[in-house]
């Protein structure tokens, strides 16, 4: 007898709801501004939704992110770096900024 799991209910988790707060909210606004070929750091986008000095917040809410219009690929490191990216690394992140013009 196969053993099935059981099934989730729709209340989110605490840890869900972390990514749903009103900060949270911002940043994925902010975030889903963002146009092909231009980026933003974490520390600017945590400006922008008032929180200068959140930016490891930002890296965060981001990191958790796998909603498809909210392109968090053009969230970057203020040292230059492209940062990690939660669904295929810091390559697939420079290869998709590099398709959109961004990167040469």
């Amino acid at each position: 007898m196969k053993k099935t799991r059981p099934t989730r209910s729709s209340k989110p988790t605490k840890a869900e709801k972390v990514f749903e707060t009103p900060f949270a909210l911002k940043v994925y606004t902010i975030v889903a501004k963002i146009p092909k070929g231009k980026t933003m750091t974490y520390g600017q986008v945590a400006t922008k939704a008032g929180k200068p000095g959140a930016a490891r917040a930002v890296g965060t809410i981001m990191s958790h992110n796998y909603r498809p219009g909210i392109p968090c690929h053009r969230v970057v490191r203020a040292d230059g770096r492209v940062g990690d990216y939660n669904r295929g690394g810091s390559i697939r992140k420079t290869e998709m900024l590099r398709e959109e013009g961004f990167l040469k």
